[in-house]
């Protein structure tokens, strides 16, 4: 298990941006959500698997994805990564042995 913490370290080689959600009142009830930076980090992005579901007639794809970096507490689903134009919106996030050194989080590619 050593030897898998220390390979990560040296695979964190992705700068991603974390985006948390900040809902504005539109003035008809309703909210407007738009998204600010929170902080940027060194990551681990690794393709799980693809899916295609048919959406208003047409084929659309999604990618999951295993994101790994250093823990933090500020990191949750409902939060976004950005990497370059690349959008992950995280669905899970968890500390996989409990010793806040990992976080590990399952994301799905986006677009805007």
């Amino acid at each position: 298990m050593a030897e898998r913490a220390e390979a990560a370290i040296g695979a964190m080689r992705r700068r991603l941006v974390l985006l948390a959600p900040v809902e504005m009142p539109d003035g008809l009830g309703g909210v407007t959500r738009s998204f600010v930076t929170v902080a940027a980090f060194w990551a681990q992005v690794e393709w799980l698997g693809g899916a295609e579901h048919w959406r208003q007639g047409r084929p659309e794809q999604t990618g999951s994805y295993r994101i790994t970096l250093r823990w933090r507490g500020d990191l949750d689903a409902g939060r976004r990564l950005r990497d370059g134009a690349r959008l992950f919106e995280i669905r899970a996030a968890a500390d996989p042995d409990g010793g806040r050194r990992r976080l590990i989080c399952l994301a799905e590619e986006v677009t805007p």
